[in-house]
């Protein structure tokens, strides 16, 4: 039997690679699809858009009330999350937000909803990526207290719009909570020499880079360099199918990545 889930997004760059890649599995069925008022995909096919051909479901600004989504994914602007939000807590639909840039205050109303509905709440799609977030706690937690810097580096494209990226801040807070310390946003300056409790975090928006995380730790005669480079947003559409898959069977709680990979 097939999973049936609804896009948020659906006429944005993830979106559509949801919905193409969705089109392409067996067990998994696009039942709807949303996208901003106003947008200029609204009252089209979404296969279209996708450049699939077309599914049989037109984009629309709500979600329809027939057929129900065994789970909505979330891959929009951080208002789109908010708009869909409350629509999955009235109707019990489980929620993966794959969203980032939300103000804390949008943070809190999310893992509020876990309550009512299954949320999966995650920073980063990417499986991969998921699995570093536990090598740098790995790495973190070995190298603690013996001389290290952790600094982070992340590289997306120009149309990203905020900065630092969520998966380098949740990087980033992966390290201090294992070692406590300070964010440090660039540096510019005479600034003075780095202090033993700052967390570097360094943004670099260039070209079509779908993204790229570098973590480092590094002491006096030696680096470590925990990388991982996005080659196309497949990667994180596909992470955000299987969570979808994952979830649709979840009663209400919040969940992660690391539920879906069993880390």
């Amino acid at each position: 039997m097939k999973t049936t889930i609804a896009i948020n997004g659906a006429g944005g760059r993830m979106g559509q690679r949801l919905v193409a890649l969705a089109n392409e599995d067996a067990s998994l069925k696009v039942v709807a699809a949303l996208d901003a008022p106003g947008s200029p995909a609204l009252g089209r096919d979404a296969g279209e858009v996708a450049g699939v051909g077309r599914i049989g479901v037109p984009i629309t600004s709500e979600l329809p009330l027939e057929p129900r989504p065994a789970c909505v994914i979330d891959f929009s602007a951080p208002a789109g999350t908010m708009a869909v939000l409350p629509v999955c807590v009235a109707r019990r639909i489980p929620l993966v937000v794959s969203t980032t840039g939300h103000t804390d205050a949008q943070k809190a109303e999310i893992e509020a909803a876990a309550h009512e509905t299954a949320i999966l709440f995650a920073p980063n799609m990417s499986l991969v990526v998921n699995l570093l977030f536990k090598l740098v706690r790995l790495t973190a937690e070995a190298l603690n207290g013996k001389g290290f810097d952790a600094e982070i580096i992340e590289r997306h494209h120009r149309f990203k719009k905020d900065s630092p990226s969520g998966t380098a801040m949740h990087f980033a807070e992966v390290i201090r909570e294992v070692q406590g310390g300070r964010f440090v946003h660039g540096r510019e300056g005479i600034v003075g020499e780095r202090q033993a409790d700052e967390i570097g975090v360094h943004a670099v928006r260039a070209g079509d880079n779908v993204g790229e995380h570098t973590i480092v730790f590094s002491t006096l005669g030696e680096t470590l360099e925990l990388v991982h480079k996005g080659h196309s947003r497949d990667s994180y559409a596909r992470g955000a199918l299987l969570a979808a898959a994952f979830l649709a069977t979840k009663t209400a709680g919040r969940y992660s990545m690391a539920d879906v990979l069993g880390l």
